[in-house]
């Protein structure tokens, strides 16, 4: 059972705990084939649950983020939060927050920061995966982006995370569904379980 060196519930995020554990258990099976990577780390609240899941492993885990915020989190949007703005760069910086996170979570041995676009973190990448989170920009065009940079890393039996699944558009957007369909169109993955928001499927 997880037993994180922080409170989760100071973690800034929008995570559900049932998300939360279901990322950690699967990050544990899937450690076993290879380290896990997150593009979207946020405050990293789900790097605290796929963190603490390859410390048990002795795996790495690769935090893709360029701390700018997503879409939803710039001034006067909907997930705004002023206290993660850089008034003097005019631009929202997430990393001090997600840092010190990693800081009081005892995780900085495990965790491995890449502050960059999933693009550009993307481009001469090469080490296999046994398990990939995306949580990343929920436009159509960031959502692709993730999936085509780095599904085909993830090795032979490994988990395909993808966070904010919404089948109805009523209920919220729809890139990440959208790439879902995608992965499971592409014959290369099968969905295996749907824990509120949140899509696990397995490569093939």
């Amino acid at each position: 059972m997880m037993k994180p060196s922080i409170d989760i519930d100071t973690v800034k995020g929008f995570l559900d705990p049932k998300e939360g554990y279901a990322l950690y258990s699967y990050a544990l099976e899937a450690g076993a084939l290879g380290p896990v990577l997150e593009v979207g780390s946020y405050c990293g609240k789900s790097t605290v649950y796929l963190g603490e899941a390859c410390r048990e492993k002795g795996v790495s885990l690769y935090a893709i983020d360029h701390h700018r915020g997503s879409e939803e989190h710039q001034p006067g949007e909907e997930y705004h939060d002023q206290d993660l703005f850089d008034g003097k760069a005019g631009l929202m910086d997430t990393f001090r927050e997600f840092r010190q996170t990693m800081r009081n979570a005892v995780l900085e041995d495990v965790v491995v920061p890449i502050v960059a676009s999933s693009l550009v973190a993307s481009r001469n990448w090469h080490t296999p995966l046994g398990m990939v989170f995306i949580d990343g920009g929920h436009s159509l065009e960031a959502a692709q982006a993730d999936y085509r940079s780095w599904a085909s890393h993830v090795v032979t039996d490994g988990i395909l995370a993808i966070h904010d699944i919404f089948p109805d558009p009523a209920e919220g957007g729809q890139a990440p569904y959208e790439i879902l369909k995608l992965a499971v169109v592409s014959g290369l993955f099968e969905e295996v379980e749907r824990i509120e928001t949140l899509g696990l499927l397995r490569r093939l």
